[in-house]
């Protein structure tokens, strides 16, 4: 069944209800094929409420009203040229690209929050090096480096004294 022409024989023999339900099935879950989706969506609604019951056994054929004399658009209900429906992007699917670091319902893409973390950081890492190169920043990081040897010998005079009185 790999020949295009026997298949599209095949689906041309369906009645339309079965087509349209097979053509559903093909396009479930393609997010490209979206708009196909929604007017087969609409064919079926429109299948489904043909097949319908009347309300009542009394209500009238809707086709008794629709064949007036001259179908021109009068901007009354039934009256020519019908408005094409617009298909609706359901929910679930792929949406528009996000523009300028935003999703279209407002909120921050990922991305976008990524790289505004890392620009700060990146500044941040810039402006202590340029904080280390002043005389005021060297002069920091040599009281720094000051009080770290000192904090290292006194950590070795009281680990030598431990040691002096564990021996006694």
């Amino acid at each position: 069944m790999s020949d295009t022409r026997e298949i599209v024989a095949r689906l041309a023999a369906l009645p339309d209800a079965e087509l349209v339900t097979v053509l559903r099935a093909a396009v479930e879950g393609r997010s490209a094929l979206w708009a196909v989706r929604a007017a087969l969506d609409e064919l079926a609604g429109a299948a489904h409420a043909g097949s319908d019951p009347d309300v009542s056994p009394a209500t009238p054929d809707a086709s008794a009203h629709d064949s007036g004399v001259g179908a021109v658009a009068s901007g009354q209900v039934g009256a020519g040229f019908p408005v094409p429906a617009v298909p609706i992007q359901p929910t679930g699917m792929p949406t528009l690209p996000e523009t300028g670091g935003y999703s279209p319902s407002g909120v921050p893409t990922f991305e976008s929050v990524r790289d505004k973390v890392e620009q700060r950081f990146g500044t941040a890492e810039g402006m202590g090096e340029l904080d280390r190169q002043t005389p005021a920043g060297r002069s920091a990081d040599e009281q720094f480096a000051a009080r770290e040897k000192a904090a290292r010998e006194r950590l070795d005079q009281i680990r030598k004294s431990l040691r002096g009185k564990s021996a006694d």
